[in-house]
């Protein structure tokens, strides 16, 4: 089996939320999709361990935001890489809300959908959740974000949680196939606003830096500590991402 090629089906970048007894939940999710046209409904991807899969069913609703291509990637940290049983992730995120009450993300949000939940099927490490959109509107004329745009750009892997999750050791494993031609622009090139000349670590998803010369007192990680040497559970402490999000400058 080749695992990329996974990586060639198309998906779009969502902040799904829910509302249940006045707390707001939320989590960025990859898989999205529109199965019905009249009643017109979408259908949610969401591991059973996300704290919001029970939420949302508890509930009744969610909502769907779909992010712009320019995305405020302090949203995709905060809702990627935490988890809402140890923080609220809307402490200083501003929403809006529609006909269910579900939350509905302003900041770097091109579209909405407003579903009231109608079914859902349990299909082993998820569960698919499908709901009736109520309410929907086009607030940006940005273009959206895809999957493989935020792929490339940042070099990143998806959540352990997320559907087309595949482990790091089997994607190095495969062998890319050679390309007929080369891009007019590399996507090294996209990456030069990361880098940075010190030879520290960047977290590709909000550019914090570890300098192994510094450390990381915040997370007790004394200076001269290598970036190798920190802990397999070491996050960044700005977005929560993990080492594998870190790549070393150039």
């Amino acid at each position: 089996m080749k695992y990329k090629a996974f990586h060639k089906l198309s998906y779009g970048l969502y902040i799904v939320t829910t509302e249940i007894e006045g707390k707001k939940f939320g989590y960025i999710g990859n898989t999205v999709f529109q199965v019905t046209s009249e009643p017109p409904q979408l259908v949610i991807s969401s591991h059973k361990d996300n704290f919001t899969t029970k939420k949302i069913i508890d509930s009744g609703k969610f909502a769907v935001s779909v992010l712009e291509k320019d995305v405020n990637t302090s949203l995709i940290g905060i809702f990627g890489f935490t988890t809402g049983a140890e923080m609220d992730k809307f402490e200083n995120i501003d929403t809006t809300s529609a006909v269910t009450g579900a939350p509905i993300i302003v900041d770097s949000t091109v579209a909405w959908f407003d579903c009231k939940v109608v079914n859902t099927f349990d299909v082993g490490t998820h569960i698919l959740i499908t709901g009736e959109v109520v309410e929907s509107d086009v607030v940006s004329a940005e273009e959206p974000l895809t999957y493989d745009y935020y792929r490339e750009k940042y070099r990143m892997l998806s959540p352990k949680n997320a559907p087309t999750y595949v482990e790091r050791e089997k994607l190095e494993q495969e062998k890319e196939p050679e390309k007929i031609a080369k891009p007019a622009v590399r996507v090294e090139d996209e990456h030069e606003i990361i880098r940075d000349e010190n030879g520290v670590y960047i977290c590709l998803i909000c550019g914090f830096s570890y300098n192994p010369e510094e450390g990381d007192p915040t997370m007790g990680i004394p200076p001269g500590t290598p970036f190798e040497d920190l802990p397999e559970d070491y996050k960044c402490p700005i977005c929560n991402a993990g080492k594998d999000y870190f790549r070393r400058s150039e």
